[in-house]
């Protein structure tokens, strides 16, 4: 399959083009950076691919939206899709030099029989509502790491136990890639970027800032003395008086364990899935002990 040259970017879409260009760029002496997306690029996307740029000479932006990261009653079909937008966006940054756009048959040819699992860190919280979830996300970042063999991959902060499993992965497999996490980009009112933001309602949209408030208050309580459980309940209880129709799990966890604490020792994290209508928001924030 030839590169792409419609687009402002040339397009690989199969794994020998992106090998290709990319081996080509390792040969000159060039680091490469590798940002994974499923597309529907926004700015907080975009943000990762401007650290990518701090990390490395080239940058390659990945784009699949990953088949076996869904259930079969989630937004897979739904899921937001506009190739021509996404590049357009990445060309105006000026230093996107490659994007990667597979089918499902590249990455998933006929009779493809592997899957990758991460213990610990993938357990619970994200697992409990979505147990295919993290197997789907190890195996096609594998591929990813071993297609495009970049020296340093970026992740969002937003998805922070996703970010703690490709960790995990890279480490446990020996895989030659350094992880960066870049900040979560937010809106005005606080509401973590996300594809997924497109599905909100008008009102749903006034209600969804919340969260990042109510994540702000459970982190300064717990680092005020209350105990995780508390504070946990406290915040539970309030994000459902603001509107949220759900709460999945809303909890502190070690920073780099995920283990769940039952006082304030080390860094930690707490970390929400809520449900407002049809669309489930994920988000987190830090919690640090105070100084003595």
């Amino acid at each position: 399959m030839p590169l792409d040259t419609s687009f402002p970017i040339p397009v690989a879409r199969s794994v020998a083009d992106l090998r290709k260009i990319v081996f080509g760029w390792r040969r000159a002496g060039e680091r490469v950076a590798l940002v994974p997306t499923m597309g529907a690029l926004h700015a907080g996307h975009l943000s990762l691919s401007e650290a990518a740029r701090a990390q490395a000479n080239r940058v390659v932006v990945s784009i699949f939206v990953n088949p076996t990261q869904f259930a079969p009653n989630e937004d897979f079909e739904r899921y937001p899709r506009n190739l021509g937008s996404d590049i357009e966006k990445l060309a105006r940054q000026g230093f996107v030099g490659l994007v990667y756009a597979p089918t499902a048959a590249e990455m998933y040819p006929n009779g493809f029989s592997t899957a990758i699992r991460v213990a610990g860190v993938s357990e619970g919280l994200e697992s409990a509502a979505r147990p295919h979830f993290f197997g789907g996300v190890a195996t096609v970042v594998a591929k990813l790491f071993m297609q495009a063999q970049p020296d340093v991959a970026i992740f969002g902060e937003k998805d922070y136990q996703q970010l703690l499993v490709i960790r995990r992965l890279v480490r446990d497999l020996d895989i030659p890639v350094e992880i960066v996490a870049a900040p979560t980009l937010r809106e005005h009112d606080g509401l973590a970027m996300s594809s997924r933001n497109a599905y909100l309602t008008a009102p749903e949209r006034k209600i969804a800032g919340f969260l990042n408030t109510v994540l702000g208050e459970v982190a300064a309580a717990v680092a005020g003395g209350k105990s995780p459980s508390e504070a946990c309940n406290t915040g539970r209880a309030r994000l459902l008086k603001l509107g949220f129709a759900a709460v999945d799990y809303l909890e502190v966890r070690d920073a780099d364990s995920l283990d769940p604490i039952e006082m304030l020792n080390e860094p930690a994290r707490v970390l929400a899935a809520v449900r407002l209508g049809g669309t489930r928001l994920i988000d987190n924030a830090p919690v640090l002990p105070k100084a003595d």
